[in-house]
């Protein structure tokens, strides 16, 4: 089994018994990874799996799970598929994807890094605060009027058709 399935099987099977242990060990390996890396922003993560999760002090399937977390925000995405602790890894983030896909998250624990305020500064961190929440803006379409052609296009009045009790 690849280390990415041991992650997929590992996120799956948590129980209300496991998932209190499972969530303190993960948050607390990947706030100390993104500790890591955004204190040095413009710099590469390189390495084996193995030699990475060993710095970190974490399991190789944990650290599995973080790079699974921050794929979409790198310069360069990974196929995790056939990993395992020998496999090359590259990391190099793009902060502001990375920033943006932590509130999508609700990570408050990492997007609340201190790093933040250095790397993109408080105009930059509202900007993609903004345009978060702006995401989540539901914006109703326009309201079909009784007399207004059908919008499933049989050429009836909404009336005579969908609209129809």
């Amino acid at each position: 089994m690849t280390l990415f399935e041991q992650w997929k099987d590992l996120i799956e099977n948590q129980t209300e018994e496991t998932f209190r242990d499972f969530w303190e060990e993960y948050s607390g390996a990947e706030t100390k990874i993104y500790s890591d890396i955004l204190d040095k922003p413009e710099e590469k993560m390189t390495g084996t799996l193995g030699e990475l999760a060993a710095k970190y002090e974490v399991r190789p399937v944990i650290f599995m799970g973080f790079l699974d977390g921050i794929n979409s925000s790198l310069k360069k995405g990974n196929d995790f598929e056939n990993f395992d602790e020998n496999s090359e890894v590259e990391v190099e983030i793009v902060p502001e994807t990375l920033f943006y896909n932590m509130l999508v998250a609700e990570a408050d624990y990492l997007y609340g890094l201190p790093q933040w305020m250095d790397i993109l500064g408080e105009d930059k961190i509202k900007e993609l605060t903004k345009k978060f929440k702006k995401s989540k803006t539901v914006v109703k379409g326009k309201k079909i009027g009784r007399n207004d052609p059908c919008p499933c296009g049989s050429g009836k009045k909404y009336k005579h058709c969908c609209g129809r009790n």
